[in-house]
């Protein structure tokens, strides 16, 4: 029990101690100046998901066709917005893309950078497969990677609002973009999902996301850059790690393995048209040719 105590009054030094070095630009921003809303805000969007699902469980689905679709235009023009910002301003800054060091000055481009780190809203796709009852949708995967996005969040804020974290979440809206754009779409009906062709490579561009992140990382420890605190990129690591794996298991399931399987069916029906067009419909067989002849 002493061993369990000196461990969580150790922790909580050294909370203490990062506390003090989180950036001030950022304090009085909504949700930093305590972890607990944030912490708030995850478990109750996982409630809300399980709650939501018994609800709508002797429910008709809603359609929602065009909330759905207004909902994904406004996140294409937000991600856009975010990527553009991010983009601009590391471009006027002249950031170097594989070790930028965080200024924490209120030097305009900077703070505008901060600002555009911010943005997180995007646990609503989660609300809307629920109304909509696309269970299926709602994976593992799904919510792990939406749920984990608010401590994320909140600890790349409080830290390292600019900086090196630039770089993915400008090719993760860039990614959003694209991705909100297949949505908004998709969402108008069988009549425009037939002519999009290209749902496969936004898991790919995710993937490749992912790699890139990896890669930065492992620049950062190899080269000693330090753009970032040490735990920090080890935690990153680790939460890339599970990413690529979800991911890449995702991909197989759905692109792969569902492809072979659509193919083994489709060559099933063929072969079964062709016995019946070769059954004669008196009923009688027909006189087999020997083999010995």
């Amino acid at each position: 029990m002493d061993l369990i105590m000196d461990q969580a009054a150790h922790f909580y030094d050294s909370y203490q101690f990062w506390l003090r070095k989180a950036d001030k630009r950022v304090a009085d921003w909504p949700l930093m100046k305590s972890y607990w809303p944030t912490w708030a805000l995850m478990f109750g969007y996982l409630i809300a998901v399980k709650v939501g699902q018994r609800l709508m469980a002797s429910r008709q689905p809603f359609r929602l066709r065009w909330p759905l679709f207004a909902y994904n235009i406004c996140l294409v023009v937000l991600n856009f917005h975010i990527f553009s910002e991010l983009l601009y301003c590391s471009w006027k800054r002249n950031y170097n893309y594989l070790c930028q060091h965080i200024d924490y000055s209120d030097n305009p481009y900077e703070v505008r950078i901060a600002k555009a780190l911010v943005v997180c809203i995007e646990f609503m796709d989660t609300m809307f497969f629920v109304l909509r009852k696309k269970n299926t949708q709602i994976s593992f995967l799904h919510l792990y990677h939406h749920a984990t996005m608010f401590p994320i969040w909140w600890i790349g804020v409080k830290w390292v609002a600019g900086g090196q974290s630039f770089l993915g979440a400008m090719i993760n809206s860039f990614i959003h973009v694209l991705m909100y754009t297949y949505y908004g779409l998709s969402s108008l009906g069988e009549a425009v999902q037939k002519f999009l062709w290209w749902k496969r490579y936004l898991t790919r561009l995710q993937l490749i996301q992912f790699f890139i992140g990896m890669l930065v990382g492992t620049h950062f420890l190899l080269t000693g850059c330090g753009a970032v605190p040490i735990w920090m990129e080890y935690s990153g690591m680790v939460y890339g790690l599970s990413m690529i794996a979800l991911f890449a298991n995702f991909y197989h399931k759905e692109y792969v393995t569902r492809s072979n399987l659509n193919k083994r069916e489709a060559v099933g029906q063929t072969t079964e048209r062709a016995a019946l067009t070769d059954t004669p419909l008196t009923g009688t067989s027909r006189p087999q040719r020997s083999n010995i002849e």
